[in-house]
């Protein structure tokens, strides 16, 4: 499974994301396998054992929930609006990175728990002003579940994505059937998310303001037919995709995309990387350009993440052959950039002012 390949090299922003060392990458793709692959195979689990998102526990962003993540801000940055018209719906990237099981618990405690809030806090918050963000815990595959290609692997990725849509209906079921969604995810919670706009197309429909699939390769002959969607064209268009994948130059996303490029996406046609879906957003636009002056604001962390700053004007970005250029005096983020220029860990944290501000158009357009 294409996925799998790709998360191979996603692997890499995982372990660096959560300070595991960058000396890692110097292991060999069969090392690395054996390694980070779960012992054991992938036992399914016992009936009705899943998550509950009728409860509270089960959430970790949801409205009246307490310490609810998706409340924090940048330093000096509040709230623009307090009519929240969408509600949006965000699934977090892969978090678990141990190998005792293929999938993490739901309720997974430890560093996996406070590496969900931060995604949350980092990334869903970007949509807080339009909608109130719902977003799951869920049992994700633990990353060595992505590197082999396995009946163990694709049950794990399944009951993952189990999970997602079982928290997705019980979201949806909540919302007044005149409420516009935004759908969102990285890495692994944009795979999901990919597989959420194809099942659920027909109750999204008329009701979506766009989806944000970030960090993960999508075609737009491929994949977005069959989500009956397009990639967003104009910046206040509405009931269309974004996605993008960070790069700085020179680019070579070689061993990312070796192994995609040529798989089948749902519509049955082959994925090809001139043909990777690239909304750049700082324009809102497919295939656009814009100098830094145009960027709204890059989250610059602090070196222990507890907060972070807003940073006007300093990065800009282009789209060229499915991947987006990032451009300017990019500050220093941390030391997490991956081999190949890849600014995989930044892709929300490069252009958060910008993403804040597409959303809100959008909103605005829907209405």
């Amino acid at each position: 499974m294409c996925a799998r390949r790709f998360l191979l090299f996603i692997f890499w922003m995982i372990v660096l994301a959560v300070a595991a060392g960058f000396a890692i990458y110097q292991y060999g793709g069969s090392v690395l396998a054996k390694s980070m692959t779960p012992t054991g195979h992938f036992a399914p689990p016992p009936v009705r054992s899943g998550p509950d998102y009728r409860a509270d526990l089960s959430w970790l962003a949801k409205p009246g929930l307490a310490d609810d993540p998706s409340g924090w801000l940048p330093a000096g940055v509040t709230a623009t609006s307090t009519a929240r018209r969408a509600a949006v719906f965000y699934v977090h990237p892969t978090t678990y990175l141990d190998r005792d099981k293929w999938n993490a618990a739901a309720d997974e405690g430890g560093d996996t728990a406070l590496r969900d809030a931060l995604f949350v806090r980092s990334q869903a918050t970007a949509f807080a002003d339009v909608g109130e963000i719902w977003a799951p815990r869920y049992r994700q595959a633990a990353f060595g579940a992505f590197l082999l290609n396995s009946e163990d692997a694709t049950r794990a990725l399944d009951l993952a994505y189990g999970d997602v849509l079982s928290a997705f209906d019980t979201f949806i079921a909540a919302q007044p059937k005149d409420r516009p969604v935004i759908l969102a995810g990285h890495s692994q919670g944009a795979l999901l998310v990919s597989r959420l706009l194809v099942d659920r197309r027909d109750e999204l429909k008329r009701r979506l303001v766009a989806a944000y699939v970030v960090g993960w390769p999508l075609s737009n002959t491929a994949d977005l037919p069959a989500m009956r969607l397009i990639a967003c064209e104009k910046p206040a268009q509405t009931g269309c995709l974004l996605s993008w994948m960070s790069f700085g130059e020179p680019a070579n996303a070689a061993l990312m995309l070796g192994n995609w490029s040529g798989t089948k996406g749902p519509t049955g046609n082959s994925r090809t990387q001139d043909d990777i879906v690239c909304v750049n957003p700082l324009t809102g636009t497919r295939d656009g350009a814009a100098d830094p002056a145009a960027n709204p604001g890059t989250l610059v962390p602090t070196a222990d993440f507890a907060s972070a700053t807003l940073l006007p004007q300093a990065v800009g970005a282009r789209c060229e052959h499915g991947l987006l250029i990032v451009n300017g005096a990019i500050p220093p983020l941390g030391p997490y950039v991956l081999p190949g220029n890849n600014f995989h860990v930044y892709d929300y944290a490069l252009f958060w002012g910008a993403i804040r501000a597409d959303a809100a158009r959008r909103v605005a357009a829907w209405h």
